[in-house]
C-alpha cells in the first residue's frame, strides 16, 4: 500500500497473463464445441457413399450426379453387411409446398426411418413413417418446425393434407427443433416423405428409377468403421459387377474422420494457445521476484528493527511471501475478471464461439498463486537471512 503505483506494475504481468490464458483457452474450446456441433449434425460413426460422376466426355457431373447407386444396393448392405448398424437412403428436391392459402418453398428428403437414428433426429409430435410406408410408396410426410409454423402457425398440422409439388401428402409427424447447424442451414426447414414415394413422385435423376444420391451408413462401432467401409466397398463392387482393374463407381466420404482429426486440431490449438499465454505469467512472475528483491534492498533498515526486537527469520519470510503471493492473487483475480470479458467481447463483436471453462479460472487462481510462492521465496529468503546489526545500520 505504501507503494502503489509500484504494486500495479507488479501485477500487471500477472494480469495480461491470466487474461491471456482464459481468453485463449476460451477460444479454442469455443472451436472444439463448434465442431462437435459439426459431428452431432451428422451423426456417430458415420460415413457417406454417393455416386461416382459419370464418365462423359467434356465436363463432368458434380458428385452424386450420377446413378449407379439404387435403393437395392442400401437394402442389400443392411441385410448383408455385418458391421453395418443402419443405413438411411437419400433422395432430395427443393420444391414448393402448399396448404389452403399457405405456401413455403422448402427442401424434400425421401429417406427411411433409419435417418431418425443417423440424423439424430426426434419427434415432436405424431410418428415417423415406417418400413410398411417406405414398401408401399405412402404419401406421408414429416415436417420439421420451420415448414410447421410456416404453414400452420400454430395449428396442430396433424392428419392434414398438403400439396408438394402437385401430389398431395398426409402429414403424420413433426420433427423436433434442431436450429441451425454448423454452417448456418436451418435444420428445421426440411419435409420427409418416404424415399419409394420421392423416387416416384417427386424426384427423377439418371436412368434408374430407384436411383439414389446418397446413402448414410452407420457402423455398429467406432472401431469398425473400417470394417464397414471395407464390406460396403466389396459388396457394392460384387453387385455392380466391376472387374479387378476397374474403379469403383461410387465415392466414399468418411466424415467422422474428417471431424475428428478436426476436433483434435482444435483442442491441440486450444492447449498452444494456453502454452504461448502462460509465457506472460512466466514474465509475471519475474517482475514480481525482482520487485520484491527491490523491496527487500529499500527496506533492510526495517527488517533490522524486526529482528532486534525479535522477530525470527521465518517471520520474516512469511511477511514477504505473503506479499507476492497477495500481489499474484489480486492479479489473478483481476486477469480473470479481463479475461472473462475480452471473451464475451470477443464472441459478441466477432460471432466466434467461446467457452469460458471454470476449470480454467480455477486452474489461473491456483498457478498465479504459485507464481507468487515460486518467485517470492527468493527475496523473502534473503531478507530472512540478514544480519540485524548490518541491517540496522543501513540508511
Amino acid at each position: 500500500m505504501g507503494n502503489r503505483t509500484r504494486s500495479i506494475l507488479t501485477m500487471l504481468g500477472i494480469i495480461i497473463g491470466v487474461g491471456a490464458v482464459i481468453t485463449m483457452v476460451a477460444i479454442g474450446r469455443g472451436a472444439a464445441q463448434q465442431v462437435e456441433g459439426f459431428m452431432s449434425d451428422f451423426g456417430a460413426n458415420l460415413f457417406i457413399v454417393m455416386p461416382a460422376p459419370p464418365n462423359t466426355t467434356g465436363a463432368r457431373g458434380a458428385a452424386g450426379s450420377g446413378d449407379s447407386l439404387t435403393l437395392d444396393d442400401a437394402n442389400a448392405i443392411i441385410s448383408e453387411c455385418f458391421a453395418v448398424e443402419r443405413a438411411a437412403p437419400e433422395v432430395s428436391t427443393s420444391t414448393q409446398i402448399v396448404y389452403g392459402n399457405m405456401n413455403w418453398n422448402t427442401s424434400v428428403l425421401g429417406t427411411t426411418d433409419a435417418i431418425i437414428n443417423v440424423r439424430t433426429w426426434e419427434i415432436a409430435s405424431g410418428i415417423f413413417f415406417s418400413d410398411s410406408d417406405v414398401r408401399s410408396a405412402a404419401k406421408v410426410c414429416v415436417l420439421g418446425q420451420t415448414v410447421a409454423k410456416a404453414l400452420f402457425g400454430y395449428s396442430d398440422p396433424l392428419e392434414a393434407t398438403i400439396r408438394i409439388g402437385s401430389v398431395p401428402f398426409r402429414v403424420i409427424g413433426v420433427l423436433k427443433a434442431k436450429g441451425a447447424n454448423s454452417w448456418g442451414q436451418d435444420q428445421d426447414d426440411t419435409i420427409l416423405v418416404p424415399v419409394t414415394t420421392a423416387q416416384r413422385r417427386l424426384v427423377r435423376f439418371g436412368t434408374k428409377v430407384n436411383a439414389i444420391r446418397r446413402l448414410n451408413v452407420q457402423a455398429k462401432d467406432r472401431n469398425l468403421l473400417e470394417t464397414a467401409k471395407n464390406e460396403v466397398i466389396t459388396l457394392l463392387r460384387q453387385r455392380h459387377k466391376l472387374a479387378e482393374d476397374v474403379d469403383n463407381d461410387f465415392d466414399i466420404r468418411d466424415l467422422t474422420q474428417a471431424m475428428e482429426n478436426a476436433a483434435s486440431t482444435a483442442n491441440v490449438m486450444s492447449l498452444l494457445l494456453g502454452a504461448v499465454a502462460s509465457i506472460s505469467l512466466l514474465v509475471g512472475g519475474i517482475g514480481i521476484m525482482n520487485i520484491m528483491l527491490v523491496s527487500v534492498s529499500e527496506r533492510t533498515r526495517e527488517i533490522g528493527i524486526r529482528m532486534a526486537v525479535g522477530a525470527r527469520p521465518s517471520n520474516v519470510r512469511v511477511q514477504f511471501l505473503t506479499e507476492a503471493v497477495v500481489l499474484s492473487i489480486l492479479g489473478g483475480i483481476i486477469g480473470i475478471c479481463g479475461g472473462i470479458g475480452i471473451s464475451k467481447a470477443i464472441s459478441a463483436f466477432f460471432a466466434w464461439p467461446t467457452i469460458i471453462s471454470s476449470s480454467s479460472i480455477f486452474l489461473s487462481v491456483g498457478f498465479s498463486g504459485f507464481v507468487g510462492i515460486f518467485f517470492g521465496f527468493w527475496p523473502a529468503w534473503k531478507a530472512s537471512n540478514l544480519d540485524p546489526i548490518d541491517a540496522l545500520r543501513t540508511d
